[in-house]
């Protein structure tokens, strides 16, 4: 029977809320460790995941980064590239410390923008065990011309005065994460507000909003270039018609891992979080996890 546990971890000096799902069985066990993409916490379906994995036999360690959802962390909502990772790092670090974990079988799983996360991050790791990304982020400029070039003029003048107001400390001008096309939003695809917004759960600590200046960090960031140093094996699961993380940017990125599998779903950005397209993506990453970090 899964069980699931409150815990917290420090990254930096700051404390961060976790999950932790654990199944029955004997020790030893693989330790699957996750957190959401942009913008997201933990209750917006990471815990579907999460279940899934823990029933087939996996513990699971799902986390809300610095600034967002449970965790500490002031400026809330403030969204840093070089912090994120430094929460992932922190988390790999705790997950190998659990009871009844072995700590040479850590999976990173990262979707969206963390789907990017976990490419840099297990690029950087030899031990991890294995890396599931789907849906990621892997090219800034392929994201952004995705975009209304009139569209992201405006969020780059917003997050250029976000971050000249931060040099003179002033709170974080904030932009809403997901908006209707042709508002001033990080997201604004057609599918992006009932996409992203239709996973948050009522009484959700999520908030449609993060400190503007990430928008530079987005348009700038190409973590998929990581792919080629990743050792251990990968999945890569992309959306053909994403909206938000253009697959053919992707796939580029991807063919360069060395060990390397990609899965390929013909649909949009956010439909892999519900329905049959989530049965159908947790059916293929347990089919990955078995074949490489078996639980036996």
């Amino acid at each position: 029977m899964t069980q699931r546990e409150d815990v917290t971890f420090t990254s930096h000096g700051t404390s961060c809320a976790a999950w932790v799902y654990r199944p029955g069985g004997d020790p030893g066990r693989p330790v699957v460790v996750m957190a959401h993409g942009l913008g997201g916490v933990r209750e917006m379906r990471l815990d579907a995941f999460a279940e899934r994995f823990a029933e087939a036999g996996y513990v699971c360690l799902v986390f809300d980064y610095r600034h967002f959802g449970a965790s500490g962390g002031e400026p809330r909502q403030l969204l840093s590239v070089r912090r994120q990772r430094q929460d992932w790092a922190a988390a790999v670090a705790f997950a190998r410390t659990l009871p009844g974990v072995d700590p040479e079988r850590v999976v990173l799983w990262g979707s969206s923008f963390s789907g990017g996360h976990v490419i840099a991050v297990g690029a950087q790791d030899p031990r991890l065990a294995a890396v599931v990304s789907q849906c990621p982020y892997t090219d800034g400029l392929a994201s952004s011309l995705a975009v209304r070039p009139l569209t992201s003029l405006r969020v780059t003048a917003r997050a250029l005065r976000d971050l000249v107001g931060s040099w003179l400390r002033r709170p974080p001008r904030t932009i809403p994460l997901a908006g209707e096309p042709g508002t001033v939003a990080l997201m604004t695809a057609p599918d992006a507000v009932p996409g992203y917004l239709a996973l948050v759960e009522d009484g959700s600590t999520f908030r449609n909003e993060v400190a503007a200046r990430v928008a530079l960090s987005i348009a700038t960031g190409r973590p998929g270039t990581r792919a080629r140093r990743l050792a251990c094996p990968a999945l890569f699961v992309v959306c053909e018609r994403d909206t938000v993380a253009p697959a053919k940017a992707t796939l580029k990125h991807v063919a360069k891992a060395p060990r390397g599998e990609v899965v390929r779903r013909d649909t949009g950005h956010f439909d892999i979080y519900v329905g049959e397209e989530f049965e159908t993506t947790v059916r293929d990453e347990l089919a990955f996890l078995g074949r490489h970090v078996p639980v036996a």
